[in-house]
């Protein structure tokens, strides 16, 4: 059994004129948001034994966040073949993760999350199904788990949604 955790970083501010995107930061509602992702994560027990995460600005204050609330931090590496990457060469990397690693999280951008989503998932919520695919909105946590023995394996249409939520989803069930 593997469980794979898509993270979108949160809230970002525009980067300032002449600036490099790759440089953004989290605005003050991303601040916010990721806590509350994090938090979520330990209640739902969604604690990844390895984190993989672009080194964009703004994922790693993301991580920063999350790992903060999950109080434990599992080994984390950056990768700059995550940044703005599409599904196919966050398959590539995922596919690299070690036969130990069982939970792992990637922390990322769209669309190229929304879109490795959409081509690994067959089964599951058919509402949250139909919510993913119209937006992964900005903290939004994709669960998906697979019947596999290796990361390797991992393939198009192999896995079943488990959680799909987002800062927006989890306030509006603590209404």
């Amino acid at each position: 059994m593997r469980r794979l955790l898509l993270l979108r970083h949160a809230k970002s501010d525009r980067a300032p004129p002449g600036g490099h995107d790759h440089d953004r930061v989290l605005a003050p509602r991303g601040r916010e948001d990721a806590p509350k992702l994090g938090a979520f994560m330990v209640r739902h027990a969604l604690i990844p034994e390895h984190v993989i995460v672009s080194t964009a600005q703004r994922t790693r204050e993301t991580w920063d966040l999350v790992a903060a609330a999950i109080g434990k931090s599992p080994t984390a590496e950056f990768d700059g073949r995550i940044y703005e990457a599409a599904p196919q060469a966050i398959l590539k990397v995922i596919k690299e993760s070690g036969p130990k690693i069982h939970t792992l999280l990637i922390v990322g951008h769209n669309p190229g999350l929304q879109q490795l989503a959409a081509l690994l998932i067959a089964s599951g919520n058919l509402e949250a199904r139909q919510r993913l695919n119209e937006k992964f909105p900005t903290a939004g946590l994709v669960v998906i788990d697979f019947a596999l023995d290796d990361w390797t394996k991992l393939h198009a249409h192999a896995g079943r949604l488990d959680h799909f939520v987002s800062p927006r989803s989890l306030t509006a069930a603590t209404d």
